[in-house]
C-alpha cells in the first residue's frame, strides 16, 4: 500500500462529503443495562462506552507489587461499571505491562476494547514494537493502533493501514495533545482514511472545536479526548471552590463529573479517558456518562463558568 494515493476509501469518503455537506449525522447515544451511555463508532456502527481509561503515568509502576494491584484494582472498577477502552502506548513506561498483568489477573481479555500507539522515528522499528506491545497486553490483536504525537507519520500510517488490511488490526488513528500541530493533523484527517483521532478538549482547550471537531464528524472519524482534566491540574484549580447549584440538572456531584459531562455532551466526542489511580475516581468518572448530559445551552454555561473560576 502506498501511502501517497489516497485509497479507494478515501476517493469516495470525499465524493460522498461532498454530495451530503448539508446531512451530516450526529453520531446516536445510547444506554446500556445499568452502564455508561455509549457513541457508535462512525467507521463500522459498534458503539464504545463514553467514558475509557487512560494509563499515562497512573499505570507507569515497575515492578511495584503493591501499585500494581492497585491498577488492577481501578481496571476491575471499571469494567465491572460497564467500561471498555483502555488506551496506553510505547512511551508510557511499563504501563503497558500493568494492563496485561490486570487483563490476565481479572481474566477480561474479552472485556476490553485495546487502544494504543506506534511510537518511533525508525519506521523499520514499527513492526517490532507492536509486537512487544501486543506481548505486554497478552492480547492477539489490538483493536486500534494510533500513530502517537504524530511522529514518522507518513511511514507509520502507512504500517498501520496494512495491517488493517491484512485483517491483524481492527481500527486505525493519529494522537495529538497540548493542542500541538493541528494545522498537520487537519491535514491528514482529510486525506487519509482514519478510523480514530486522539486528541486534547475540556471547557478550557476548546480548539479542536474550530475545525478538528467538525471535521471529524465530515470525515465520519471517532474522537477520543485525551487530557480532559489536563493532567489533574483543572481540578487542582477547581477544588477551592463549591460546586454551581445548577450542575445538579444534569446529576453532577463534583466538578470531574461536570468536565467530562461536558466534554461526552459534545456529538463529536466518541469517547474519553481520564487516567487515575484511584477505584473512587474511576466509579465518579464512569457515573459521569451514566445519567443526563448537558445540552448546549448548559454546555456553555460549564465552559464560561469554569473559564472564570
Amino acid at each position: 500500500m502506498s501511502i501517497c494515493n489516497p485509497s479507494r476509501r478515501t476517493i469516495l469518503k470525499g465524493l460522498l462529503t461532498t454530495a451530503a455537506a448539508t446531512a451530516i449525522p450526529s453520531w446516536p447515544l445510547s444506554a446500556q443495562d445499568n452502564g455508561p451511555k455509549t457513541r457508535a463508532v462512525p467507521s463500522t456502527g459498534d458503539s464504545l462506552p463514553l467514558i475509557g481509561l487512560g494509563s499515562w503515568i497512573t499505570f507507569n509502576v515497575g515492578d511495584d507489587s503493591e501499585l500494581l494491584e492497585q491498577c488492577v484494582d481501578v481496571m476491575a472498577a471499571f469494567f465491572d461499571a460497564g467500561g471498555r477502552m483502555i488506551d496506553s502506548s510505547p512511551m508510557y513506561g511499563s504501563s503497558q505491562a500493568t494492563i496485561g498483568y490486570g487483563l490476565d489477573k481479572l481474566d477480561a481479555h474479552d472485556r476490553v476494547f485495546s487502544a494504543d500507539k506506534l511510537w518511533t522515528s525508525n519506521p523499520d522499528e514499527g513492526r517490532d514494537q507492536i509486537d512487544a506491545s501486543r506481548s505486554d497486553w497478552g492480547i492477539s490483536r489490538f483493536d486500534l493502533l494510533q500513530v502517537h504525537n504524530l511522529r514518522a507519520w507518513r511511514e507509520n500510517l502507512e504500517t498501520l493501514l496494512t495491517m488493517k488490511d491484512d485483517g491483524e488490526l481492527r481500527y486505525v488513528g493519529i494522537t495529538t495533545s497540548h493542542g500541538r500541530r493541528h494545522d498537520e493533523f487537519e491535514t491528514i484527517m482529510r486525506d487519509y482514511p482514519l478510523d480514530f483521532v486522539q486528541l486534547t478538549y475540556n471547557p478550557i482547550d476548546r480548539a479542536a472545536e474550530q475545525r478538528l471537531l467538525p471535521l471529524a464528524r465530515e470525515r465520519e472519524i471517532g474522537v477520543i479526548v485525551n487530557r480532559p482534566f489536563q493532567q489533574g491540574r483543572l481540578i487542582d484549580r477547581l477544588e477551592d471552590h463549591a460546586l454551581p447549584d445548577w450542575a445538579s440538572d444534569v446529576e453532577a456531584e463534583t466538578w470531574a463529573q461536570l468536565i467530562l459531562k461536558f466534554i461526552i455532551s459534545h456529538p463529536d466526542v466518541t469517547c474519553a479517558i481520564p487516567a487515575t489511580t484511584q477505584v473512587a475516581h474511576v466509579r465518579e468518572n464512569m457515573a459521569a456518562a451514566s445519567s443526563p448530559l448537558p445540552d448546549d445551552d448548559m454546555r456553555q454555561r460549564i465552559a464560561e463558568t469554569i473559564g472564570e473560576l
